[in-house]
């Protein structure tokens, strides 16, 4: 099964981007140099179902409008003159003065495997004061989204594969569990084989530079938010004299190894959860969900534990088992905004109604509440498979438990179990893991978040130490939830918009409070 908690939004145009990949596609170069290639931008399409469906994005604030774009890049990267991918791009033109317009800024929202295209819309009014010089650019990255996804399961196959037990207890649950993995993964290979094999992070990285070129920017100005900071870290490492004004937040750390950055999400997701705890509990009104932190957290515990024996109804026809409620409470950990969804949804399942941890679980999965699936899923394990060389017996988490457990009660048995999620993987990982060193790079502001659950703290200053001497600047928010410039705190915006629109680099160590 996938590391839910590292994730965080049609047949023809999938049929079309296949059949393009046997001689390549039309991009509008010159001799096949991709670098002069001419965008098509053009109001955008409702998102397809692999970005999570819904609406056409709406208009910005003084009605300008988001347009798409796809990119041709090549396939396979080591054949640079091969076959060709098309990437889903999304922009919107800086609103300010154009003789101020300092270029575009490219986001990556993280997973790995959402989508630009849905997410930079959805969050588009928060960097409103960003856009006064830049045009905000956001994209698919390989494998996701509209940018030839990796597809695995169906929809009703997904649904099975996300009620099956992940903390298995017994032999037979631990054999039940390897061998649904296996399925999925070859679901993945039958109906993806030829992506595979090329959505590594470098490839991405490689996918950017490209990008930086075609929309004709001779820097790279860059936002990454959680994995994107690890995509950004191994773009500099690749690129470092390319890079312009770049920006890390919720940062990951990029010395760990999976079993490492499982480990120590499973002490992160405690933190945030005893931070829940004791803010419930901690108000003059009642704590509907416990009299004490520990009550909160015996009582949550209790909830699974029963869930485990014997589910509950969520979204009929399907129950809220124990591994769809752990990851509904951890999808409600990414933002205090969401404590409140957490606490309602404790106090109905207590009631025997598990709808809205449901709700929230399915939103870290990427279903909408028509039964469609995103490709989100997919796009995270594939990515993670091709760049992680390990591969975690069901043995080896055995004996790993008591550790995991140790780190997070509530946390501890899911994460440990996640780390199976590459057996049998038809592509070979790549490295142990990211190398993000970029001496002669511009400075990175990294920012990291005390209260983050799913990017420890303690990933922001590894970052800045593997980035090396003068590039990494790193900034710090004392705060809770996942990243910190969407907190809306002024210290956090100020730094980083003082850094982007203006070159203005904070003092290292700066602390926002």
């Amino acid at each position: 099964m996938p590391n839910p908690f590292r994730i965080r939004f049609a047949a023809l145009a999938a049929a079309l981007a296949l059949s393009c990949l046997p001689t390549g596609c039309g991009d509008g170069s010159k001799d096949g140099d991709l670098t002069a290639q001419k965008l098509d931008w053009k109001n955008c399409p409702a998102p397809d179902e692999a970005e999570g469906g819904g609406d056409s994005p709406s208009p910005l604030p003084g009605g300008a409008t988001w347009q798409c774009a796809t990119m041709r890049a090549p396939l396979d990267w080591s054949k640079p003159k091969g076959a060709t991918i098309g990437l889903a791009l999304i922009r919107a033109r800086a609103s300010g003065d154009a003789s101020r317009r300092i270029g575009s800024l490219i986001f990556n929202f993280g997973g790995p495997g959402g989508s630009g295209v849905t997410t930079l819309p959805a969050f588009g009014d928060d960097y409103a004061a960003l856009r006064t010089r830049y045009d905000l650019v956001s994209f698919d990255p390989r494998g996701v989204g509209r940018s030839d996804p990796v597809e695995c399961e169906n929809d009703t196959q997904l649904d099975d594969y996300f009620q099956q037990d992940a903390t298995p207890e017994t032999s037979a649950e631990r054999t039940q569990l390897i061998n649904r993995t296996k399925q999925f993964n070859a679901a993945c290979e039958k109906n993806s084989r030829t992506i595979l094999p090329h959505v590594r992070t470098t490839d991405a990285a490689r996918d950017m530079d490209l990008m930086r070129q075609v929309l004709g920017d001779s820097k790279m100005h860059y936002f990454g938010i959680s994995y994107g900071t690890e995509l950004g870290g191994v773009y500099a490492h690749l690129f470092p004299k390319n890079v312009g004004r770049a920006v890390f937040d919720g940062v990951v750390d990029p010395t760990q190894d999976p079993e490492q950055s499982s480990l120590g999400q499973a002490k992160g997701f405690q933190l945030a959860l005893d931070n829940f705890a004791e803010d419930c509990t901690s108000k003059t009104t009642e704590c509907p969900i416990g009299d004490t932190p520990q009550d909160v957290k015996d009582r949550i515990a209790k909830l699974l534990a029963d869930l485990g024996k014997k589910p509950i109804p969520g979204i009929l026809p399907r129950q809220l088992t124990e591994s769809a409620a752990t990851n509904g409470i951890a999808q409600s950990l990414y933002s205090k905004d969401f404590w409140e969804y957490l606490t309602e949804g404790l106090e109905e399942a207590y009631d025997g109604d598990g709808k809205i941890l449901m709700l929230l679980s399915d939103s870290m999965n990427g279903r909408s509440q028509n039964g469609e699936y995103s490709n989100i899923t997919a796009a995270n394990i594939a990515i993670n498979c091709a760049d992680e060389k390990q591969r975690y017996t069901a043995d080896y988490v055995q004996q790993k438990l008591p550790e995991f457990r140790a780190a997070s009660p509530l946390f501890g048995d899911y994460l440990a179990w996640s780390m199976v999620s590459c057996t049998d993987w038809a592509v070979p990982g790549a490295a142990d893991h990211p190398d993000v060193s970029a001496p002669g790079s511009a400075p990175i502001l990294v920012v990291g978040n005390t209260g983050d659950p799913a990017t420890p703290y303690e990933g922001a200053q590894k970052m800045v130490e593997a980035l090396g001497n003068g590039v990494g600047v790193e900034l710090t928010y004392k705060g809770q939830g996942h990243g910190a410039y969407d907190s809306k705190d002024k210290c956090v915006q100020g730094a980083v918009n003082g850094y982007l629109l203006e070159g203005t680099v904070p003092k290292a160590g700066t602390v926002c409070a």
